[in-house]
């Protein structure tokens, strides 16, 4: 009896899952769809849980907030997802994205490797803005783009775009541009930012290009300004030097060996004149490895300031424009994150960050965090990431308070006025900040938007997109910083 009863049970099975496959195959009903979906749902990647999420087409190399849009690049495509929503917008097959402008006028540069040319897409609807069929390299900024075109190795020509502009600000001769696989946003003569665990090294999108820009071309650096595309210096550097292009004044760096150790020294050039506008002695900026002091790293920084060790160990914030001290750390202590405003650091009790206004003794705010704590500066907000247990936090850069706090274990990887994208592996998601439903809180200075070539908002020194000398706005009175 028991043979019979499970071969029933078996048998009837059989035939239910006949049934249901025949049902399927003529469209009157299918279940397998949603069982899927129901063995496929992904738990939510942080809790609270976010405003949405997503499990994109393959795991992101970057993400960006770009106005209303939330543009995905991965190896062989990139998409758009609505911020509202996280409903995809549209799709295309390319192997780079950067996306340049500011908050109201974004766009998207895509394009293929080893393929001259990009497209300049909107990036909500994904209609083509403008087309180059040339352009062997791209620059994306908040307020430029740039791009350069060879008719050969050792004649190439650089152009400056208003982002969403369809007739070039400028363009440059260049004897070359830097070789290698170009596409988006190849290497230039700058800093190196600090880096964290869990934030993507491009979290704060793009930034406002600097005054100078230095193209590294034959083992020469050639200087542009980037309101005017003047070439105003073309420098090859001596055997122990490295040259760096940071808030409008090209550092030569150089590093000796000696006594078993690496001694160094920076000379601040004016971009005009050529003349030494400072100099200092003694500040490792991290460029060299250990084999005979061999400079092959770029400054630590961000916009225009610097990060140096002195020779007691302490860490010290530079000013690239005029050499000040705008920060010295005590011993013990660690920075984790800086721009050209403040200064974010590991207590030496390994117990609490703290943000510190540069060039002054203010302490922003202090948050206990752990001596793993990392941190990114962002426009809108600063982001901590800690680990053990596992968290991200958004706080008010001038304040500290908490925009937004998640235990989750997933990386921090955009961050706009209104909240910011967070993911792992394929899944991402939308986290607003508190008090955002309204209109933002934490817009940074300036209107948002796009600021002029070569500087920002043409509110003078007062501005603080200017910088603490004012180098990155335009001079009133029509003339070069000295």
């Amino acid at each position: 009896m028991c043979g019979v009863a499970k071969g029933s049970v078996r048998g009837g099975l059989l035939l239910g899952l006949a049934v249901v496959v025949a049902l399927a195959a003529t469209g009157v009903w299918n279940p397998f769809p949603g069982l899927w979906d129901w063995v496929d749902r992904s738990e939510p990647i942080s809790e609270p849980d976010v405003v949405w999420q997503q499990r994109v087409g393959g795991t992101p190399r970057s993400v960006t907030i770009a106005g209303d849009a939330v543009v995905v690049e991965q190896r062989t495509r990139v998409e758009a997802r609505s911020l509202a929503t996280g409903a995809q917008l549209w799709e295309r097959k390319a192997d780079w994205a950067a996306v340049a402008g500011g908050d109201r006028d974004p766009v998207v540069a895509v394009g293929k490797l080893l393929v001259k040319g990009y497209e300049l897409l909107d990036p909500t609807t994904g209609v083509t803005r403008r087309r180059d069929d040339d352009a062997v390299a791209v620059w994306t900024y908040r307020n430029l783009l740039l791009d350069a075109r060879c008719t050969d190795a050792t004649d190439c020509t650089l152009s400056a775009w208003d982002p969403r502009g369809t007739a070039p600000l400028w363009t440059a001769f260049l004897p070359g541009v830097h070789s290698g696989l170009l596409a988006d946003n190849p290497g230039l003569r700058g800093t190196r930012r600090l880096t964290a665990n869990r934030i993507d090294d491009g979290v704060a999108g793009a930034e406002a290009a600097p005054p100078l820009l230095g193209f590294p071309v034959d083992g020469r650096v050639h200087v542009v300004d980037t309101a005017t595309g003047r070439v105003l210096q073309n420098v090859e550097p001596a055997r122990d030097e490295r040259l760096s292009v940071v808030g409008g004044r090209l550092l030569r760096i150089a590093a000796r060996s000696q006594d078993g150790t690496c001694y160094f020294a920076i000379s601040a050039r004016d971009s005009a004149t050529g003349q030494e506008a400072w100099q200092r002695a003694g500040v490792n900026l991290r460029t060299a490895d250990s084999a005979g002091c061999v400079q092959r790293e770029d400054p630590q920084g961000a916009r225009n300031v610097l990060i140096g060790v002195a020779p007691d160990g302490r860490e010290a914030v530079i000013d690239g424009y005029d050499g000040r001290l705008l920060w010295v750390g005590e011993s013990g202590t660690k920075l984790i994150a800086v721009d050209d405003r403040s200064a974010v650091f590991r207590a030496a009790d390994k117990r609490s960050v703290i943000a510190r206004e540069l060039g002054t003794d203010k302490v922003l705010w202090t948050r206990q965090a752990s001596g793993k704590a990392g941190a990114a500066l962002t426009p809108y907000a600063v982001v901590v990431a800690d680990e053990k247990p596992s968290r991200l936090a958004a706080l008010d850069p001038r304040t500290g308070r908490e925009l937004a706090a998640l235990r989750t274990s997933a990386n921090a990887l955009a961050v706009g006025s209104q909240g910011m994208i967070i993911g792992e592996g394929r899944e991402i998601g939308y986290v607003r900040f508190v008090g955002a439903a309204g209109g933002s809180s934490t817009r940074p200075p300036g209107d948002g938007g796009n600021p002029r070539p070569g500087g920002t908002d043409p509110g003078g020194p007062d501005n603080d997109d200017c910088g603490p000398k004012g180098e990155l706005c335009p001079d009133p009175g029509g003339g070069k910083d000295g």
